[in-house]
């Protein structure tokens, strides 16, 4: 493995990481309507007896999202614990979105959006795992800091998938959060859209321009020696 190939892979790692923390908070702070406004909302009214359960969830996964962040910002300065703790908080963030997925289901007779959140987290879980691989991990060396370039690129492509997951809310929640015609994600419009646009629009700007840095930065070792006379 390539010293370039081996900053794809962490910029990858870290964007994941990343996108299932924004997506955990999200979903955390998109349960308030099951876990405390039950009332305010029809079809929520199944889940009356079941709202301690939410309110958990809630609370919660919010927890894991901020754990999360923690982690993924702490992706950029190293350190001997960075990976453990992001296998952590996966594993965590994957069973609860599980445990989530399977309530909705039986109690409301709809997965989304918890399941987006679940495969989410069960993605970046496997993800890391194969990076945790010892021949693969010790080339990425999530316990090495990393430079600016890297770490522009994987915060420009975290905003870009962050910016695209809120443009495209109403896609993948909004059958689930219809009611007699009305969609609630209509409430959070245009400005959803405006704020996903820029953040999609900045974070790939950021990104491809790291990535064309990288892209010219010679390999370490790489240099041209001198030849003896």
């Amino acid at each position: 493995m390539t010293a370039k190939s081996a900053r794809i892979l962490w910029i990858v790692a870290v964007v994941a990481m990343g996108m299932t923390a924004a997506m955990n908070l999200f979903g955390g702070i998109g349960t308030v309507c099951a876990a405390f406004l039950t009332d305010n909302f029809p079809p929520m009214l199944v889940l009356m007896d079941y709202q301690w359960l939410y309110q958990r969830l809630m609370l919660i996964t919010i927890g894991v999202g901020i754990a999360g962040a923690s982690v993924t910002f702490a992706m950029f300065r190293g350190g001997p614990n960075a990976y453990r703790n992001a296998l952590i908080v996966l594993v965590v963030g994957t069973v609860l979105g599980e445990l989530h997925t399977r309530a909705s289901l039986e109690l409301r007779g709809k997965m989304a959006p918890a399941n987006v959140k679940f495969y989410i987290n069960l993605f970046t879980l496997i993800l890391f795992v194969i990076l945790g691989l010892p021949s693969i991990r010790n080339k990425i060396s999530f316990s090495q800091p990393r430079g600016k370039t890297e770490a522009a690129a994987a915060g420009g492509m975290a905003a870009l998938i962050v910016g695209a997951m809120m443009v495209t809310l109403p896609l993948w929640v909004g059958d689930s959060h219809t009611f007699e015609g009305t969609d609630w994600t209509d409430v959070l419009q245009p400005g959803l859209t405006i704020v996903g646009l820029a953040f999609t629009a900045g974070g790939l700007s950021v990104f491809l321009r790291s990535v064309l840095i990288m892209s010219h930065r010679p390999e370490p070792g790489s240099a041209r020696q001198p030849i003896p006379s």
